[in-house]
């Protein structure tokens, strides 16, 4: 089951940090169709945020086809995201990569920035 960490100093909505942290776990293949999504109960007693704000992130998930809520039952996963699964090689390379980031002295913005950039040149056609 998928936990939710909310940063509240991200200047991201709480329920877009739900959305994409479903997302990430589908992605990842953490989160499997048929798979349970915590309650909102779960997800309030554990971050402390509003009902009504896991309920809306629920609903955007269900309306892009990811999730279905079963009344009396709770919300499931209808459909997987992509194909890098949590034990992939590349991940393993990654994490390697973001340890020697910081060993070499780099703080998590630095390495989101270089990060974002390889991506955007290697998946948005930057020709940079």
């Amino acid at each position: 089951m998928v936990e939710y960490r909310i940063d509240r100093h991200s200047g991201v909505a709480t329920y877009v940090q739900i959305v994409q942290q479903t997302k990430q776990a589908l992605r990842l293949g953490l989160l499997r169709p048929g798979d349970r999504l915590p309650t909102a109960r779960e997800v309030v007693e554990a971050t402390a945020i509003n009902p009504n704000t896991v309920l809306k992130a629920y609903r955007e998930l269900e309306r892009e086809g990811l999730v279905e809520a079963r009344r009396g039952l709770g919300t499931f996963v209808r459909r997987a995201l992509g194909a890098a699964p949590a034990d992939s090689p590349l991940r393993t390379e990654l994490e390697d990569w973001a340890r020697r980031a910081d060993e070499a002295g780099l703080e998590r913005e630095d390495v989101a920035a270089l990060f974002t950039a390889v991506l955007d040149k290697h998946f948005q056609g930057d020709p940079s």
